[in-house]
């Protein structure tokens, strides 16, 4: 019988730190300060120092993080509505805009790194831009100091979803740390990923942060005083707690992901197409996603070899049933990624000899 490589298991991924946490938990009970806590403080101001940003705000989930941001800077420029990211992108960034009753407009993504293209974005930029949004996808950083340039000479925001590089850097320097405002989910298959939904706001004005702290818990500036029309999205203080016990091995996990990529870099054939690398980018590989023509039956091949996959994603976001009714345009760089792209296993559960058994499963698939 063939060698079982599934694609991932938080249970044996997060067993490691079962003792240390059980033990937290006792104390956290003991306490009974669960929302708005000390292990929510300490989470922040942790997180803060590891991007490298002045302030972190703990909230509910990552879509939470987006739309609450952009509620926000809408409120500074009222009079702008249009977001611009990139067609791929995962469906909550769309959503994100939505909900916080704004106009996504949409780019093809470049189809060698899958983050927005840089060179088209240009020609969407107009009197109703707000701000660009930039999806770090799959681990590997969108280009940050072009981004940078055009938002400062268009007067835009900079908005920077890091759901998906947790550690990555550009130039030597973390996403996270380059935007207006950055957001982070920590939904439990992220490369920090808590027990349940989590997410944060990281920014460097002392003004935004204030009022983004108010939006997460109703718009409260004290007790029973509302100054904002806010929501209710708060990081648990147990989230808070587990983060803070894992957040010290984040760099550590990414370098063995990232050990377990060079495998698949230097190994599987060149039949299929591969994740590029670029020397001012650290990619923290969140998937480590290729490309073929016959994804159907490579999907066949694995699971006759009990080689687990995933895809991310099946169906491009502005295709989706609910966003029917709104017309988007035509985008077919990002039709071709959705239709050829499969993830394959890359987990800090993963050993080099899964990683290789894979590549050989792979390596024996007849195009």
């Amino acid at each position: 019988m063939s060698k079982n490589v599934i694609y991932e298991n938080l249970n044996i991924s997060n067993r490691k730190y079962k003792k240390k946490f059980l033990k937290q938990l006792s104390k956290f009970i003991d306490k009974g300060k669960f929302i708005l806590g000390d292990n929510l403080k300490t989470f922040e101001k942790k997180f803060s120092k590891y991007i490298g940003c002045k302030y972190t705000i703990g909230v509910g989930n990552g879509l939470d993080a987006l739309t609450m941001s952009l509620k926000f800077l809408n409120s500074l420029k009222k009079n702008k509505n249009e977001v611009i990211l990139a067609s791929n992108s995962y469906y909550a960034c769309i959503l994100s805009v939505i909900n916080a009753g704004l106009k996504p407009v949409l780019v093809d993504p470049c189809l060698k790194t899958y983050n927005i293209d840089v060179s088209v974005l240009k020609s969407k930029i107009n009197s109703n831009t707000l701000c660009i949004l930039a999806v770090h996808m799959y681990g590997k950083t969108c280009e940050m100091d072009k981004l940078k340039v055009i938002c400062k000479s268009k007067n835009l925001y900079l908005i920077e979803d890091c759901s998906q590089s947790h550690g990555a850097k550009f130039k030597n320097k973390m996403t996270g740390s380059f935007g207006d405002i950055s957001c982070f989910s920590f939904y439990p298959t992220k490369n920090l990923g808590a027990l349940g939904d989590a997410g944060a706001i990281c920014c460097n004005n002392k003004k935004f942060y204030e009022i983004l702290s108010c939006y997460r818990n109703y718009g409260s500036i004290k007790r029973y005083q509302n100054k904002y029309v806010g929501f209710n999205s708060r990081m648990d203080d147990l989230q808070a707690l587990f983060l803070n016990t894992k957040l010290k091995d984040l760099d550590k996990n990414n370098r063995f992901k990232n050990k377990l990529a060079k495998l698949y870099m230097k190994k599987l054939s060149n039949k299929f197409i591969k994740p590029i690398n670029e020397n001012n980018k650290y990619d923290v590989f969140y998937t480590y996603c290729i490309r073929t023509n016959l994804r159907k039956k490579l999907i066949n091949h694995l699971k006759k070899n009990n080689i687990g996959f995933d895809i991310h994603y099946p169906v491009a976001p502005y295709k989706q049933k609910a966003l029917k009714k709104i017309n988007f345009g035509k985008f077919p760089k990002s039709d071709l990624i959705h239709k050829t792209i499969i993830s394959l296993p890359i987990s800090t559960m993963h050993t080099k000899e899964d990683i290789n058994h894979t590549i050989k499963v792979l390596n024996e698939f007849i195009l």
